[in-house]
């Protein structure tokens, strides 16, 4: 598979839209965010954002606290819509060339299709069945069987089955941390979205639930398109095809995650990524 290939910026905070890939092919764009400035209320947070994200890739941001990483992630499924104030001021979101901020744009059907995991787990007060059920009773699915399969597959694709099916119909705070993240990631996977976006899933995991994390991440990419916040440079570097490093609100560089830490286009990126500040 195409892993998008280095770019270098001709000026401190200029970077390219997209990773230009290293052969004649290249993976097809699936998120295009063009000229994007973000507010809240009177506070810009996002300032001139252009990047698009490849289909069934993993797009890892990185940056230090208050960059503005977070708050982009969660324009991709207008999750900041529930903030008072906040609002997109210029450019455009689209996925697959639809923009998502067009007035006639159904939400909830947004965020059916880009799927949202957050940083501390928030499994349901409920069994792990109707855990996974949730959105599809929503949705007005009531099929038993269509829901046991459901359960299975998406269990399975968080790599959970095993473990959890013979107490299916234990509650979900019962599991460990660990289990819990990959709960809320077999949640997300059951409405069968697009785009699955990943707020520092690992911050509250111990190192052998984050190594579990982040292996299944990467068989994810196989059947969806996934965007990661993460403070943890080395979970970039294993987990994501490309890497957008951003600090204080803008985009300062987009190239192949190795590109980024082993030869970064700009002196910002190579500080951050060795440790020299952050």
């Amino acid at each position: 598979m195409d892993s998008p290939a280095s770019s270098s910026s001709t000026a401190p905070g200029v970077a390219p839209a997209v990773p230009q890939s290293s052969r004649t092919e290249t993976t097809p764009t699936l998120i295009d965010i063009q000229n994007v400035d973000f507010a809240y209320g009177d506070t810009k947070a996002l300032h001139d954002i252009t990047l698009q994200i490849p289909e069934k890739r993993v797009t890892a941001f990185i940056g230090p606290s208050g960059c503005g990483k977070s708050t982009l992630l969660r324009c991709l499924n207008r999750m900041n819509d529930l903030i008072d104030g906040a609002k997109v001021e210029r450019g455009s979101i689209k996925i697959r060339d639809i923009d998502i901020y067009r007035p006639d744009v159904d939400v909830i059907e947004l965020r059916k299709r880009v799927g949202m995991v957050f940083q501390k787990s928030n499994p349901f007060p409920k069994s792990i069945y109707e855990n996974i059920t949730y959105g599809l009773r929503l949705q007005g699915e009531s099929n038993k069987a269509r829901l046991d399969e459901v359960v299975e597959r998406s269990l399975r694709g968080a790599a959970l089955w095993d473990e959890v099916k013979d107490r299916l119909h234990t509650s979900g705070l019962g599991l460990s941390g660990g289990q819990q993240q990959r709960l809320c990631i077999a949640r997300a996977i059951a409405v069968a979205p697009e785009i699955i976006l990943m707020d520092e899933p690992c911050s509250a995991l111990d190192p052998i639930a984050t190594a579990k994390v982040e292996e299944l991440i990467h068989e994810l990419k196989e059947k969806f398109t996934i965007v990661i916040v993460t403070h943890n440079m080395q979970q970039a570097a294993r987990c994501s095809d490309g890497t957008a490093f951003f600090y204080l609100g803008k985009l300062i560089e987009y190239a192949e995650t190795q590109t980024i830490f082993m030869n970064p286009g700009n002196p910002q990126t190579e500080a951050y990524v060795s440790g020299r500040f952050g």
